[in-house]
């Protein structure tokens, strides 16, 4: 099973893809839309990312928990059961 700091290195790997920022732009904290100009249609493809890389499934309705990389690994890790 994966670290910890495996899985958020992870997940900032496939967000930073994803809305094409250099990781050290992203902070746990940074917001995708308003310190990242992400839109709902990235956002979508962060969820299905994450859906694929991890082997979850993800509600839609996660995606407004799902604003920064902490929101994110909190929902990843409960559809994960870690």
């Amino acid at each position: 099973m994966a670290s910890y700091d495996e899985n958020v290195q992870k997940i900032k790997d496939i967000v930073c893809d994803i809305l094409e920022i250099e990781e050290d732009e992203v902070t746990e904290t940074s917001l995708f839309k308003e310190d990242h100009q992400a839109d709902s249609l990235r956002s979508i493809e962060i969820l299905a990312g994450l859906e694929k890389e991890f082997s979850v499934t993800i509600d839609q309705s996660e995606l407004a928990r799902m604003v920064n990389l902490k929101g994110v690994y909190e929902v990843v890790a409960e559809a994960a059961g870690w």
